[in-house]
């Protein structure tokens, strides 16, 4: 079992940065990959950016690609979602995920851990 707790959100305006982090319970972390996704009010769960256990391979969706960067700690059983030059489309309820797994995954249904979630607003 891994609990996840995601930090961070909060208003911003947009050209802002916020730094998203997700806290994991357990003493293997290490075995997880980690994904952030989002949901915006009447959309599907995406995800924006994914990161193997190692921290060597790398997703990230088109839509936030040289603008946000993933990356953990395995030591302090940390994932962070830093955010740059966010935009009113980025404003959706930011959600940490993690599956058992030596691979990476941009799928909702294959994560099995979730985070409660954390806003994201992005003020024009």
């Amino acid at each position: 079992q891994v609990q996840l707790i995601e930090s961070g959100g909060g208003l911003v305006q947009a050209g802002g940065s916020l730094r998203l982090s997700c806290a994991a319970s357990g003493r293997t972390f290490n075995r997880y990959a980690m994904g952030w996704f989002r949901q915006a009010p009447g959309k599907e769960r995406e995800c924006v950016a994914a990161i193997s256990r190692s921290g060597i391979n790398i997703y990230y969706a088109d839509s936030v690609k040289g603008r946000f960067t993933i990356s953990r700690d395995n030591a302090k059983n940390t994932v962070a979602l830093q955010m740059n030059s966010l935009k009113p489309e980025d404003t959706a309820v930011y959600y940490c995920a993690a599956k058992e797994t030596l691979y990476i995954f941009h799928v909702a249904s294959e994560y099995d851990y979730w985070g409660q979630g954390i806003q994201v607003t992005v003020s024009s």
